[in-house]
């Protein structure tokens, strides 16, 4: 029994009633713009909340709901207001408009797709990691998805795939108060920003842009960045995947983005973007995971109901989730195929130049202070490997909603 006099198995029963049907709605859809696990961690958060009154659960059970209808309507939107840039693939995920990305291609295969129409944009090698790719035009009048099919079934066991489109998993609202951190934690390491253009931090040791007119500073970024100063991290990288286009954030960007940050010798990069699983992207992680890169990312924030997160949920990648002031799960966490840590992602706040300090809530918080944990002992301690049983140690175990813990706690003031 809780303080309401209701059994939490009862509430589960509700909830999970509640759910079903929104849970159904959206199998095999992807992720429009921000999200471990399986419906273990639903009832997780059922039981958490039964433990102290009903009236949590009907509020988990509402926003579950609120997240999954609004995911749904984020993805419309998304694509119908940017048409001449964005549509949507074979799977229903935003991508960038007609391009089709074939990786490893041998040059009769260019021809071939040539002598059928297509486009050739870029053909190349995406630098530190050594994936050979080419962008191809898709024919004047046909869609995405249709090319996608043709290309696969013209070039059988290549691997091809859409340009398809990732998101940030945060927001930012007006000034509020936040505990300083505290605490005697290792400090120093370097950490790499994937996301928008960082602006005014005194810790940024290098940047480079991966879309159209970019580097092009925005808040979330910079507030990410403004959280790795305040968590101590000596350095920071920044690759801009995102610029003023519209089909910024893709895969191509973000692979490239971690080639150029394995090449400037970046041991730590976080991720607070979500999008569908890609093949191109999944390729980048592996490759770069391969050469001692660490890759920390944010499961999202579209509620348990949604999909698994990319890149939070590639083999290998540090996945992690948000925390709110009183050490609950956000109710809005996405979910990954499996679940690293956990860390401070509300009841805090950043300083983001032109903006002041402001108060930032999501996922997208959460993983860049994991990754300062992970950079102040790595590579000091010689190995990713040792790094990363290193600060296994400092995680503050809370349930397995946290996986192996929480770090970072007291980090919830950015400078």
């Amino acid at each position: 029994m809780n303080r309401s006099g209701i059994k939490p198995c009862t509430a589960l029963a509700v909830l999970l009633l509640l759910v079903s049907v929104p849970a159904q709605a959206q199998l095999g859809l992807p992720l429009p713009r921000d999200p471990l696990g399986t419906l273990g961690q639903v009832t997780d958060a059922v039981g958490d909340a039964a433990r102290d009154t009903l009236e949590p659960v009907r509020d988990l059970g509402r926003g579950v709901r609120a997240l999954a209808q609004d995911r749904l309507r984020r993805l419309s939107r998304f694509a119908q207001d940017n048409r001449a840039s964005v549509e949507l693939d074979d799977t229903g995920a935003p991508a960038r408009r007609g391009e089709v990305l074939l990786l490893d291609p041998a040059s009769d295969d260019i021809d071939l797709a040539r002598g059928k129409g297509y486009g050739l944009i870029e053909h190349g090698t995406i630098g530190g990691l050594d994936i050979a790719y080419a962008r191809l035009a898709v024919p004047e009048g046909r869609s995405l998805e249709r090319s996608l099919k043709d290309v696969r079934k013209m070039l059988p066991g290549r691997e091809i795939t859409a340009d398809q489109i990732h998101f940030p998993s945060g927001g930012a609202t007006a000034a509020a108060g936040a505990a300083s951190a505290t605490g005697a934690l290792p400090r120093g390491g370097t950490v790499g920003v994937i996301d928008g253009g960082v602006a005014g931090s005194d810790r940024l040791a290098g940047r480079r842009g991966f879309a159209r007119d970019a580097p092009r500073p925005n808040d979330h970024a910079s507030a990410i960045a403004s959280l790795l100063a305040g968590a101590g991290t000596a350095k920071i990288y920044n690759a801009d995947v995102y610029g003023s286009d519209p089909a910024g954030g893709n895969a191509l960007a973000i692979a490239k983005a971690l080639g150029w940050m394995r090449e400037e010798g970046v041991p730590v990069v976080t991720i607070s973007l979500v999008g569908p699983q890609n093949v191109l992207l999944g390729r980048a992680i592996a490759a770069a995971r391969a050469k001692g890169l660490v890759v920390v990312a944010a499961v999202g924030n579209d509620g348990a109901a949604a999909p698994p997160a990319y890149p939070a949920s590639y083999p290998g990648v540090v996945a992690v989730t948000g925390i709110d002031g009183k050490g609950r799960v956000l109710i809005e966490a996405g979910r990954a195929l499996h679940l690293d840590y956990a860390a401070p992602g509300a009841d805090m706040t950043a300083l983001v130049p032109g903006r002041g300090r402001i108060a930032l809530r999501g996922t997208s918080y959460a993983a860049p202070l994991a990754a300062a944990r992970i950079a102040a002992r790595y590579p000091r301690l010689g190995s990713s490997v040792t790094a990363l049983k290193a600060t296994d140690s400092e995680a503050v175990r809370a349930s397995k909603r946290t996986g192996r813990g929480v770090l970072c706690g007291a980090c919830r003031k950015g400078i």
